[in-house]
C-alpha cells in the first residue's frame, strides 16, 4: 500500500461529497423557484435533496467515504434549504412567522456549544444525534407539503394537513435535540473537570489518555455539527 494514500477523513473529492456540493448549489435556485412560484420545480428540486441526503450518507458508509469536508457540507446544505424554505414561505404567506422563530430560535440556542467542545479539547462539536437527524428530516418533508398544500383542491388539503403534521413533529424534536445537544455538553464538562489538565496539545487524547476518546453521542453517523 503507498504511504502517499490519503486518509479517509481528507478526501475531498468523493461521491457524497460531490452529491453535498449539489445539494448545497442548489439552494439559491430552489429560492428563486419558490418565490416565482415555479412551485412544481421547486418541489422537484426539493425531493433531489431529500433523496441525495439519504445517499450521500448511505454512500459515505458503503465505500467508507466519511471525510472532513462532508462534515461540513451535509449539515450545511439541510441548514440553508431549510432557511430557504423558511425565507420563501414567509414571503409567501405559506407558514406563519412564529414557527420561523421557533426554528431560528433553535439554532441560537445551540450555537454556544461548538466553542465549549472545542475548548474542551475536542476538535469538532457533538456527532449528529439520530433525533436531530430525525427532525430534520421531518422538516424536508413537511416543506414541499405545505408548499403543495396553498393550492386548491382535495390534493391540496390532504399536503396540507400531513405538511403541519410533520413540522410539529420536526419543530418539536428539532428542540428535543438541541436539549440532549446541551445534557452531552454538561457531561462533557463534568468529566472535563474531573480529569487532570491535558499534559500536552489540543485533542481528547491528552485529556483522557484515549486516543480514540470521543464525545458522547446517540447515533453518530459521521457528522460533528449538531443538527
Amino acid at each position: 500500500m503507498s504511504t502517499l494514500q490519503e486518509a479517509p477523513q481528507d478526501r475531498i473529492l468523493t461521491a457524497p461529497n460531490v452529491l453535498s456540493l449539489a445539494r448545497l448549489l442548489g439552494v439559491p435556485l430552489f429560492l428563486w423557484l419558490v418565490l416565482i412560484e415555479a412551485d412544481w420545480w421547486a418541489l422537484g428540486l426539493l425531493v433531489f435533496a431529500g433523496l441525495s441526503d439519504w445517499l450521500d450518507g448511505k454512500l459515505a458508509r458503503a465505500f467508507n467515504q466519511t471525510s472532513k469536508l462532508g462534515m461540513v457540507l451535509d449539515p450545511a446544505a439541510d441548514r440553508l434549504y431549510i432557511l430557504a424554505t423558511l425565507v420563501g414561505l414567509t414571503i409567501r404567506d405559506i407558514i406563519p412567522l412564529w414557527l420561523v422563530l421557533a426554528l431560528v430560535a433553535r439554532e441560537v440556542a445551540i450555537l454556544p456549544i461548538a466553542p465549549i467542545v472545542r475548548r474542551l479539547g475536542y476538535g469538532g462539536t457533538l456527532p449528529v444525534h439520530f433525533i436531530g437527524k430525525a427532525a430534520t428530516m421531518c422538516l424536508l418533508y413537511s416543506f414541499p407539503l405545505l408548499l403543495l398544500g396553498d393550492h386548491d383542491g382535495g390534493a391540496g388539503t390532504a399536503a396540507r394537513v400531513v405538511g403541519w403534521a410533520f413540522a410539529g413533529w420536526g419543530t418539536a424534536l428539532y428542540w428535543w435535540a438541541a436539549v440532549l445537544y446541551w445534557v452531552q455538553t454538561r457531561q462533557l464538562l463534568l468529566a472535563g473537570r474531573a480529569s487532570p489538565p491535558p499534559a500536552s496539545g489540543p485533542g481528547p487524547a491528552s485529556r483522557t489518555g484515549d486516543p480514540g476518546a470521543e464525545p458522547p453521542a446517540g447515533d453518530q453517523k459521521g457528522a460533528e455539527t449538531p443538527r
